[in-house]
């Protein structure tokens, strides 16, 4: 039997420190460049006229149902996490040699039209075509947008006493791609935990757009963070890096929706490294946090304080049942283990 490769990447996002190097080395140092590549940073700026242009780029690749109303939303967020308003979607659609009909590519196209219409959006190009080696359609989405009035949220603006926020509650995105493409739930759920698993997709919902510029809105916003693969633990240690601050997190008081625990105790995985798009992080001024708190509870969504920003740089410390520990580590997604397990 052939032995795996010892440095052989697993599927999944690049292992930071290779990430890092790669875009300290090789990425753009021009001057338009408001806000260029970096670990934690989801979208570019660019000085644009006179206002500032955002674009974010992200596929879809977990994800098979619903892949074009997802792309649009998942690179949305990107936007929001800055303040910007999404504008214009370009979408790559590459679709599997074999199994591909012509209702497939409208449905696709269909589900990206929709989407775009609920955020303001409109689809201005792209590339479509059947690709060899595929299994299943893949999407790679970019979204521009523009920033608004409130002006630029940059992603590594926290600093030591800001109040963390959590929206929603972890993982939405993970717990309904689960439910969707794990064949093994559909064993251990009966039919209407399994429909409510595969509706957190719209319900509360992945787009974080609307208690973003709720929180901008509010003011005394220092930086946002979309936890999407790798889940919150990804997304504090990014946020705590790209600001050079430390995170000190109150375990009981991340939100995880029953789902979530559902699905997690039967597949055995962490919901804290579990794909979590449909929350937002938001580091925010301790004199401000009642404020933003009441503008996104004002647009119908639920938003929780789950700790603060020290001045320990780069360290994430979990407080559980009052012991401190750092905070978990995922190399890899949960639902990329997951499937590929199932």
């Amino acid at each position: 039997m052939k032995r795996p490769a010892k440095n052989r990447l697993l599927p999944g996002k690049l292992p930071a420190e290779l990430l890092e190097g790669l875009l300290e080395k090789y990425g753009s140092r021009d001057s338009a460049l408001v806000l260029g590549p970096g670990l934690g940073r989801d979208a570019a700026v660019l000085e644009f006229g006179n206002g500032l242009l955002v674009a974010a780029t992200d596929p879809i690749t977990f994800a098979s149902k619903e892949i074009g109303w997802y792309a649009v939303h998942v690179n949305a967020n990107d936007l929001a996490c800055l303040g910007a308003l999404p504008r214009w979607f370009l979408v790559t659609v590459l679709l599997p040699e074999k199994g591909t009909e012509p209702g497939l590519v409208k449905e696709i196209f269909s589900q990206t039209h929709k989407a775009c219409e609920e955020l303001g959006a409109g689809l201005c190009g792209g590339h479509t075509e059947i690709t060899l080696g595929l299994d299943r359609p893949i999407l790679v989405g970019t979204m521009l947008g523009q920033v608004g009035p409130w002006g630029l949220v940059r992603p590594n603006g926290a600093t030591p006493g800001n109040r963390l926020l959590l929206s929603k509650g972890i993982a939405i995105e993970g717990t309904s791609v689960l439910a969707r493409e794990h064949f093994g739930l559909r064993g251990e759920l009966d039919p209407q935990e399994l429909r409510r698993c595969e509706e957190l997709l719209r319900k509360p919902g992945i787009s974080v757009l609307k208690e973003a510029l709720a929180a901008c809105e509010a003011g005394g916003v220092c930086a946002m963070h979309d936890p999407t693969e790798g889940g919150i633990a990804t997304a504090l240690r990014e946020m705590a890096h790209a600001s050079g601050v430390g995170f000190l997190v109150r375990r009981e008081a991340i939100p995880v929706l029953k789902e979530t625990e559902r699905v997690c105790e039967i597949l055995g995985l962490d919901p804290l490294g579990l794909l979590a798009s449909g929350a937002l992080l938001l580091a925010v001024e301790s004199s401000k946090m009642a404020r933003v708190r009441e503008y996104i509870s004002a647009k119908g969504v639920e938003v929780f304080e789950i700790g603060e920003a020290t001045e320990d740089a780069g360290e994430v410390v979990m407080l559980e049942k009052g012991e401190r520990r750092p905070f978990p580590c995922f190399q890899r997604d949960e639902v990329a283990r997951a499937l590929e397990s199932s």
